[in-house]
């Protein structure tokens, strides 16, 4: 492991534990002195998105916050709660044992997790998940909440 502050490749492991990342551990440099911290996790084999077109994709978590910060915007959620729908997602997506999902599942079990929590996010996200056209989409919606 190579120092981030003056590159030497040697260094000792002066504390070390589990964490949800993985193995949290932390290093001193033998030359430098200072220390930092390396986590060590397990890497998960790809799972593939298929979306409408059938087209394959390689699933992105960061493709799920970015929806989801969009559609919590100015509501009050913290960015850590928002981290934590994504992350269950992924578990849930990850636990279902298939390497290939529908996008179409995924965006339901978004929806269905958003909808417990805050019914102006769900509004939003459903509208861009269910690609509305007009107001009249907008209205059925909020009645069906």
């Amino acid at each position: 492991m190579d120092c981030p502050f003056c590159g030497h490749t040697k260094s000792k492991v002066t504390n070390k534990r589990e964490s949800p990342e993985g193995v949290r551990r932390r290093r001193e440099c033998l030359k430098c002195e200072k220390r930092y911290t390396t986590y060590e996790s397990v890497a998960k084999p790809d799972l593939y998105i298929v979306k409408k077109d059938n087209t394959r994709q390689v699933f992105d978590i960061s493709k799920i916050e970015k929806g989801l910060d969009s559609s919590f915007l100015k509501r009050p959620f913290s960015k850590e709660k928002i981290y934590n729908i994504a992350k269950e997602v992924e578990e849930q997506l990850r636990k279902s044992g298939k390497k290939e999902i529908q996008s179409k599942k995924v965006g339901e079990m978004i929806l269905r997790k958003i909808k417990k929590l805050d019914k102006v996010a769900y509004v939003r996200f459903a509208s861009i998940y269910n690609d509305y056209k007009d107001i009249e989409d907008f209205k059925e919606q909020i009645e069906e909440l």
